[in-house]
Parts: C-alpha cells; sequence; structure tokens
C-alpha cells in the first residue's frame, strides 16, 4: 500500500449543467444544479485512496456548513486529516462550475485554503518524510508550494507538482520537483514560453522530469530514462464530465510510480479515462479494480 501525502486545496464544487456556456451578459436554463466535493488537491486524495493508497491530507477548511460536509466526505474516503486545520474566521474554498458538452469551466475562490502556510508544511514533516510520494497543486499558496517541494526534496521523497492553475515558477522551483505534471498550457506558462511552441520541445526545455496530459490523446513523458518525449495513448470512453480527469491523473501517477514511469503513465491514462464517464470532479474516480478491468480490454 504506497503512502502518499497531499498538500493542496479543499472545496465544494457547485455544479451547472447546461446546454452550451452563455456568453457575456447573457442567462442560460440550466438542467440540474449539484453539489460536490473537490479542490485539485482533496481530488487527488481521493483519487489515490481509491487505488488503494494509504493518504494523509495537509490543508485548510472554514468552520462552516460546507467545511463539515468536506471534512466528512475525506474522512469516509479514510484520509488521514490530522493536518487539515479548521479556520473559525474563514470560509470554506468554493469552486463554480458549468458543464457543457462534455467540458466546463470553472471560477475557484480559495478562502480557506488562501490559509495553508509553510508552517503548516513542516507540522507535517514526520508524515512527509514516511511517504512515497507527496503531491502539491498551486490552488495554495506559493510559499506553502515552496516549502513542500524543499521538504520532499530533503527528505528524498519523490514530489510530483502539478502546476495548476497555470503559473510562471522559479526555475529553482522546477528543479525541486521530482515530477511536473502539467499540460501544454501549463508547461508553457510555468517556463514563461510561448504557447505555440512544440509541446515536445517545451519539455526538453523543462529542467525537470515532464509528464504533460493531452486530454483524450493521453499523456507523454520524459525523464532521464527516457530523455526524447513518449506517448502513452488515451483510453477510449464516453466522456459526460471532464471535471477532475487531471487530478485522477495525478492521484493514479502518484499511486503507481514505483512501478516505473511508463506504467504509472499507464494507469494513469486509464485512471483519467475512467474518471470522465460520471458526474462530479470525485464522482467517477475509479477504484484499482475498475483500473485493472479497464486495461485487461
Amino acid at each position: 500500500m504506497p503512502r502518499i501525502v497531499v498538500v493542496g486545496s479543499i472545496n465544494m464544487d457547485l455544479v451547472t449543467l447546461a446546454p452550451r456556456f452563455p456568453g457575456p451578459g447573457e442567462t442560460l436554463l440550466g438542467s440540474r444544479f449539484l453539489t460536490a466535493h473537490g479542490g485539485k488537491g482533496a481530488n487527488q486524495a481521493v483519487a489515490a485512496a481509491r487505488l488503494g493508497a494509504e493518504v494523509a491530507m495537509v490543508g485548510a477548511l472554514g468552520c462552516d456548513a460546507f467545511g463539515d460536509q468536506l471534512h466528512a466526505g475525506l474522512a469516509r474516503e479514510g484520509i488521514a486529516l490530522d493536518h487539515v486545520v479548521r479556520l473559525a474566521d474563514e470560509g470554506s474554498g468554493s469552486a463554480s462550475i458549468t458543464v457543457a458538452a462534455g467540458e466546463n469551466q470553472i471560477i475557484v475562490v480559495p478562502a480557506a485554503n488562501a490559509r495553508v502556510s509553510p508552517a503548516q508544511v513542516e507540522a507535517a514533516r514526520d508524515a512527509i518524510a514516511r511517504a512515497d510520494a507527496v503531491l502539491v497543486q498551486l490552488e495554495i499558496p506559493l510559499d506553502a508550494v515552496e516549502a513542500t517541494l524543499r521538504l520532499a526534496r530533503r527528505e528524498n521523497v519523490p514530489v510530483i507538482l502539478n502546476p495548476a492553475p497555470a503559473q510562471k515558477l522559479p526555475a529553482e522551483w522546477l528543479k525541486l520537483a521530482s515530477y511536473l505534471t502539467p499540460n501544454q498550457h501549463e508547461l508553457a506558462t510555468a517556463l514563461g514560453a510561448d504557447e505555440q511552441t512544440d509541446f515536445r520541445e517545451l519539455m526538453r526545455r523543462a529542467p525537470c522530469p515532464v509528464v504533460l496530459t493531452r486530454g483524450s490523446e493521453g499523456a507523454w513523458y520524459r525523464d532521464d530514462v527516457h530523455p526524447e518525449p513518449a506517448h502513452q495513448a488515451g483510453f477510449k470512453v464516453d466522456a459526460i464530465d471532464t471535471t477532475g480527469a487531471g487530478d485522477t491523473f495525478n492521484g493514479a501517477l502518484a499511486v503507481f510510480l514505483h512501478e516505473g514511469l511508463p506504467a504509472a503513465v499507464r494507469k494513469a491514462c486509464a485512471a483519467a479515462a475512467l474518471s470522465v464517464t460520471k458526474l462530479g470532479a470525485q464522482g467517477g474516480m475509479p477504484s484499482a479494480h475498475e483500473v485493472v478491468a479497464l486495461l485487461a480490454h
């Protein structure tokens, strides 16, 4: 059972299904509304837990109704919450998501997530030191991201940096990452490069190993063992909601990393494909059995 620590955001997703995305100033009638547990950090933690990992979460929630529901949901997934703080003077994070024709648009309000601190990361040192992999994203303050990268490196624990939402990042931080897991836009932004540059060239420019996601096309990866970008094809499924597919990919990559990068990327692509067949960021996240069944076919 791999041990995974996730440092990141926890949100309540407010999801609206619509026939298409509205234009500026336009009002549309949606077909359905639902709330779902989300946040890139929480999503990746749930994905890893469902695939059989022992997962600990580092994050923050408000002392509000959403916070109660999100905390209980993570606990039901078997995720250790010793390092998730509850803040009396701040609300829990939220994301307003519109889903149309299998795609999504998202607006995130960080709230409590903006209070995750380097001190909180340091307090989780023992859990990080025991981990087989650490996951961190960019929906928390950047000083907490840097603290996570540096602590994982000091403890010689592989750290996966998912650079989303897209931001330009210092080259020094990228060098600290064991793996960078962007899409093409996120990779170009992180490197401060032209987004029109061929993604394989961008991968070669990165100062760390890169696993680049390409939606239904699958993923490409490059590391010291595979210096030229290699391709893992995607798996054909009927997509209903792509929300959380990237988070599922990252959680699965961390869980299967010990099998070697090619095997981990293949299983991560399979898990991500399964995740888009149901509504909600966490709603379609598969079990290890479901991933094995898809690969068998």
